[in-house]
């Protein structure tokens, strides 16, 4: 077949130029992956190349499978899992260098390979040797460090030497004991993967030749996400005919927090002087209308190449931008489009995607979605009321509204680290149960008790006389302050604060569990609509909307998107403001990416307020929308932000509503005032439940 009938003119270059350093920037929906198996695909079909003299590169082996039976089909290969022996992942490139080779820097053959959870296992035996607690040093805290640490090339000693603080002083010596262990134990880790195998090519010449020598092309996908380490491999084993060629978009490089430096690609002509650069800039994704808007957008960033992309589709419909008066009006403003959408018989769930930047803003979009009987499914995470630090907290306050709930209290027991080991619990809820007490109250008698001794003790003991004292103020207090009370006295909230890649995540996840609790007045109200939540059916089926974040949505693309939150604060995100202005600029690539997602429709949303920490933020519209100007069509209806509305004032004594009103919830649909008291008010809604509400939170409309 004629490799090159079904190329552009952009497209055949590249598959053309087959002899030196050759950079592909390939823009969103350019068809990358189509030009590289057809590039490799003519070096095999007519250049006869040998299959296993080339070796290409991808970031998933989800790709790596693609290709390769891509490229099977181009060629007429059958068996499409042997016919490409190197490609694959950097990772599963080094085990194989590896296994061959690494005795040559003393990596045993027979190797095992160390997952997270083996890491994070080894360094809790080493943190706790060392006479520390998980409160000093969190594991997955830790393990973080040592990747970063392994992703920049920076050995034990190195790391020793920079650490300049007593944490990282306290990290640097578990580092070190933790390489000692794990060669003891003939493991490597998978940042050790790429580690030992850039040591065997820089340190072992001959090896380095050997393979030099055998790969006669090397071809990287996704070079923008390279780090430092797969760097170095690149460079080590390009030989004298540099036969190199990268593809990649420095406009879609969306992973510094991992250790990926879009640099690389922006070097690629440096590093490689003469290399030939093809730009692949026609689109078959997106209309033209979306692919302005977000080229805008992007142009506003100073570190990048000079591209643009463009489509023969046409124009298409202008990207949609719509302020609302709150994030709860907003969720309930995507998911009424999509319902009309689907109940109009013009789309079906599947052709919608819901990006956010943090997992935390899917809260109020799955109340939403729930509450107008949407099918959804997360991406890349779990729903809100089923993630880890919600189900902790959410067992708190169950076991302190029923003290006699077991499943609760055996969550929470030793959730912050206290030392209760399963001996020592065993043995306290049998004394419990056959005590015929309360769990709180069993705890608190624990300091007088033999049952069972030392450090659990107490720290039962302390935990019973914490949570009795909130309990004793459980009909009084609203459910905001028992989760702080909760948050506070337990250490959960330091707890979390670990250092991690997931810590900020966390953080905001209890903030969104904060804002929700703000509307109810009671905790067993709360309580109720949490299992009422977390109980929902699981979706069934391939026909539903998907909800991810933004990082999430790389590489994907749908018929309509609907990019939430686009405030100052949340995209950009606020950590941005006051550091380096690189990472300003990696926010407005996140935009892009999640821009350049959207084939048909794409909708944009803000909100003048916003509920986060159970406190209201009044953030202006994200910078990036004035970055598009007029390539949409923005509808801002007047912000009646709370507290702002003539017609309510929540700073007198009249709430400007009576019993007998009929009223909309942005969370629980439309209904009737049946009570009110002081600032609460009971509403039955028409989807049969009754509700309890703080009139100041729960955002009513009168109809």
């Amino acid at each position: 077949m004629n490799l090159l009938e079904e190329l552009n003119e952009a497209q055949q270059e590249a598959a053309l130029t087959t002899t030196g350093p050759l950079l592909i920037l390939a823009g969103a929906g350019s068809g990358k992956t189509k030009t590289l198996t057809h590039r490799i695909a003519r070096l095999i079909a007519e250049e006869n190349v040998y299959p296993s003299q080339i070796l290409a590169v991808t970031f998933t082996n989800k790709a790596a499978k693609e290709m390769r039976e891509r490229l099977a089909s181009l060629v007429g290969q059958p068996n499409a899992r042997n016919f490409m022996p190197w490609m694959g992942t950097f990772h599963s490139v080094c085990v194989r260098l590896l296994r061959m080779d690494g005795a040559a820097v003393n990596v045993p053959k027979n190797f095992v390979i160390y997952d997270e959870d083996d890491r994070q296992g080894l360094i809790k035996q080493i943190v706790k040797s060392h006479g520390l607690t998980d409160k000093d040093l969190k594991a997955s805290a830790v393990s973080s460090a040592i990747s970063n640490a392994k992703n920049a090339l920076q050995d034990p000693e190195e790391y020793a030497a920079s650490a300049q603080y007593p944490f990282f002083k306290n990290i640097a010596k578990i580092y070190t004991e933790y390489e000692v262990r794990r060669k003891k134990a003939h493991a490597l880790d998978f940042d050790d993967l790429l580690i030992d195998a850039v040591r065997l090519l820089r340190d072992a010449p001959e090896v380095r030749e050997k393979w030099r020598t055998h790969f006669k092309h090397i071809l990287i996908d996704e070079y923008q996400d390279t780090n430092a380490a797969q760097y170095h491999i690149v460079k080590l084993l390009v030989n004298e005919d540099r036969n190199i060629c990268v593809v990649g978009d420095d406009w879609q490089s969306i992973y510094s927090w991992r250790g990926a430096d879009f640099t690389n690609i922006l070097n690629f002509e440096r590093d490689f002087p003469g290399a030939k650069v093809v730009k692949l800039e026609q689109n078959y994704r997106s209309t033209g209308s979306i692919l302005d808007a977000a080229n805008e957008v992007i142009a506003k960033n100073k570190q990048r190449t000079d591209k643009k992309l463009w489509t023969a589709s046409g124009a298409g419909l202008p990207v949609q931008v719509h302020g609302t008066d709150s994030d709860m009006e907003e969720a309930r403003y995507v998911a009424e489009r999509i319902s009309t959408h689907v109940t109009m018989q013009a789309r079906r769930y599947n052709d919608f995607a819901v990006l956010y930047r943090t997992n935390a803003q899917s809260s109020t979009l799955e109340r939403a979605f729930l509450q107008m009987r949407i099918p959804y499914q997360i991406v890349g995470g779990v729903r809100f009321y089923d993630r880890k630090v919600i189900k902790d907290v959410v067992a708190y306050l169950k076991l302190l509204y029923q003290p006699f709930d077991r499943m609760s209290f055996s969550r929470i027991a030793n959730v912050p680290t206290r030392g209760v080991g399963a001996t020592s619990l065993e043995r306290f809820l049998t004394w419990q149960a056959e005590g015929d007490l309360d769990i709180i109250t069993a705890m608190e008698r624990m300091g007088g008790e033999t049952v069972v001794s030392g450090k659990a003790k107490m720290a039962l003991a302390r935990l019973g006389g914490s949570l009795q004292r909130i309990r004793e103020r459980i009909d009084t207090a609203s459910p905001v302050e028992i989760i702080e009370e909760v948050l506070a006295v337990t250490g959960y909230s330091d707890f979390i604060k670990d250092g991690s890649p997931q810590a900020e995540d966390n953080e905001e996840n209890l903030g969104s569990l904060i804002s929700d609790a703000q509307s109810f007045v009671a905790l067993p109200d709360f309580l109720e609509e949490v299992a009422l939540m977390s109980s929902a059916d699981s979706t069934v089926g391939d026909d539903v909307v998907t909800l991810m974040t933004l990082h999430a949505a790389k590489g994907l693309e749908f018929p309509v998107v609907f990019m939430v939150g686009l405030e100052e604060g949340v995209l950009p995100h606020s950590r941005v403001f006051d550091s380096d202005p690189s990472e300003l600029e990696e926010e407005r690539r996140l935009c892009y990416v999640g821009m350049t997602r959207a084939r048909e429709e794409l909708h944009m949303s803000y909100a003048y307020s916003r509920l986060q920490f159970g406190q209201w933020s009044y953030n202006p519209p994200s910078r990036f929308i004035t970055d598009m100007g007029n390539q949409v069509a923005i509808t801002n209806p007047e912000p009646q932000i709370m507290g702002y509305k003539e017609e309510v004032s929540f700073y007198s004594d009249d709430i400007g509503f009576e019993v007998g009103d009929r009223v909309r919830s942005s969370a629980f649909g439309d209904g009737e005032i049946i009570d009110i008291e002081g600032m609460a008010v009971t509403i039955a809604f028409l989807s049969g439940q009754t509700k309890r509400l703080n009139i100041e939170y729960a955002q009513l409309t009168k109809l």
